[in-house]
């Protein structure tokens, strides 16, 4: 395979795997820690090396009406975003996803206000769980490149035809240098040929986008979006092994499992804590315990079904979650139980809230998980939410 290594930030994989993709409209407005996705753009689009409109908008809002309207022109369109300004484009995000057009956008996980904060956390996201998007977690630089590539594969799939929302964790990633192997503009052209739709505005070819209809239909039109979601799951599969064949990287599709065979138990990760969570299984499998890990790579469609077939010899389950839904649990463990509840044999699970507005989880955070979940018999449910390395003192006073 042609290609070249260099050593990029998260930030900069992201806008070259953006480049490799050919978008034909980039709408723009800088945000930390997302700023240097757009910026590398416009360098490529200055230097003559991407062949697109940059349209440098005045706000976030804009930059997500500014795609809406590039993809009902039928063009293959790209944004990005972080944190407060994801939230400012709330109102547009099921504009795009219900039209169906197939925006790819990188979202930088970044803590919302208040108390404001530019460091990472997953709370941005999950705030747009419910708004139609596709939404998929990265652990390294490498994934963010291949996955910018894939996710206008998946999303541009005529039986799909959803938006994407590609999330980097904030500073863990988007500023974190790591060699990046990034494929030959002609090997992601043969694999992702330019973006053809008949789902867009033509004077030779009248027809509506982004239309209103009464509830005689409304149901109906949800019932199509719902459906194609589960058809995604099939078309994620089938990306990431074609995207492994010709690239030689293979992602597992909606989940990653590690060292699952026998494990006692487990813990679910999204996003870049996974590395950290890989190297404390290793450690404690060579103390003589068995745990595992399960990497959550999507969360919209959401991969139940490697829940439901989790071993009966798992005896409990836990949840990291770097977001919280205040007055219940955190949103990826409430998805995670939905499905559990479908097994027919019942499994222990604990919800570990940690990494809020930045908090480092260190290795000893990982085990002491572990060993909860080690320890867990199921018999304090009232007690499944668990804070780590929460500062007692703090909250007391």
């Amino acid at each position: 395979m042609a290609g070249y290594k260099d050593f990029i930030s998260g930030d900069e994989a992201v806008a070259i795997g953006a480049k490799l993709a050919r978008p034909e409209v980039i709408a723009a407005y800088p945000i930390t820690p997302q700023t240097i996705v757009v910026e590398r753009l416009s360098d490529f689009v200055e230097d003559g090396s991407l062949d697109c409109q940059y349209l440098h908008v005045e706000s976030e809002h804009s930059a997500i009406m500014a795609v809406l309207g590039s993809e009902a022109m039928g063009s293959r369109s790209f944004t990005a975003t972080s944190s407060q300004g994801l939230l400012y484009m709330v109102e547009g995000l099921p504009y795009v996803s219900g039209s169906r057009f197939p925006v790819v956008m990188m979202n930088a996980n970044r803590a919302i206000a208040v108390p404001w904060s530019i460091y990472n956390d997953h709370n941005d996201s999950m705030f747009c769980m419910n708004s139609g998007w596709i939404q998929m977690y990265v652990e390294d630089a490498q994934e963010a490149l291949d996955m910018v590539i894939q996710a206008y594969k998946i999303g541009e799939n005529p039986k799909v035809m959803l938006p994407v929302m590609i999330n980097v964790d904030g500073f863990l990633l988007t500023h974190t240098y790591e060699l990046v192997e990034i494929p030959d503009q002609a090997e992601v052209d043969s694999f992702l040929p330019p973006y053809v739709t008949d789902h867009r505005m033509d004077l030779n070819d009248f027809k509506s986008v982004c239309i209103g209809v009464g509830p005689e239909y409304h149901t109906e039109f949800r019932y199509r979006q719902y459906h194609d979601f589960k058809y995604a799951v099939d078309a994620i599969a089938e990306v990431d092994r074609e995207y492994g064949d010709k690239f030689g990287r293979y992602y597992g599709g909606m989940v990653e499992k590690y060292r699952m065979e026998d494990a006692e138990v487990v813990l679910v990760t999204v996003g870049s804590i996974t590395s950290t969570a890989r190297t404390v299984v290793d450690s404690m499998r060579e103390e003589g315990k068995k745990v595992g890990l399960l990497k959550l790579r999507y969360l919209r469609p959401f991969p139940d079904e490697a829940f439901i077939g989790l071993s009966d010899n798992i005896k409990a389950i836990g949840v990291l979650d770097k977001n919280m839904s205040y007055g219940y649990e955190g949103t990826v463990y409430t998805n995670v139980n939905s499905a559990l509840a479908r097994r027919e044999k019942r499994m222990p699970s604990l919800n570990f809230i940690a990494g809020l507005g930045g908090r480092a989880i260190s290795r000893e955070d990982i085990e002491e998980m572990f060993n909860q979940l080690l320890e867990y018999k199921g018999e304090a449910e009232a007690d499944r939410v668990r804070f780590i390395n929460l500062n007692l003192k703090e909250v007391e006073e």
